[in-house]
């Protein structure tokens, strides 16, 4: 993924209002990202314990942002769920509903598309092993690593293309 800009993270928001879009919290690190090892930029918000945003770059290289949400009450710690994204599983609350609301009129309706994610939102570095999850997070798998991320992107870019149709 190429790096963002304050501004260009703003204005690629499809779910929300321009208003709402620049009055989210970004994340201050913006420039220490890991971008080349980045599929998708995702952050929560600090100040909103149920709300997350994601940005990704489709191939076309145009940047796509969406709003998340997920429940505030979490499941116990000796429950696991996977990842829809990554196939990454965690315990408690590593993975979380995430949902998002649609864009235009469907979306002013109140209607959803939601995902199970990793709450802390980074599959792309679970996927390369930068980032190991608790043990037995991740399954050995005769894909290679770059299969892996094709695979994450396309199941992202499936959950994107659902907020528009």
């Amino acid at each position: 993924m190429k790096a963002l800009t304050e501004s260009a993270v703003r204005a690629s928001f499809i779910n929300c209002s321009k208003g709402e879009a620049k009055r989210l919290a970004l994340p201050r690190d913006l420039d220490a990202r890991p971008w080349d090892d980045l599929d998708f930029l995702g952050w929560r918000d600090p100040g909103a314990p149920d709300r997350s945003y994601l940005v990704a770059e489709r191939d076309d290289g145009l940047a796509v942002g969406i709003t998340l949400r997920f429940p505030a009450r979490q499941r116990g710690y000796l429950h696991r769920s996977m990842c829809s994204l990554c196939l990454t599983t965690h315990p408690g609350d590593g993975v979380s509903l995430m949902t998002a609301r649609k864009t235009g009129q469907a979306g002013r309706e109140g209607n959803s598309v939601g995902l199970y994610m990793c709450t802390d939102l980074a599959c792309s570095l679970y996927v390369r092993g930068i980032r190991a999850p608790v043990p037995g997070g991740r399954l050995q798998e005769s894909l290679t690593v770059e299969q892996q991320t094709e695979r994450t992107r396309a199941h992202l870019f499936g959950f994107l293309d659902k907020l528009s149709g």
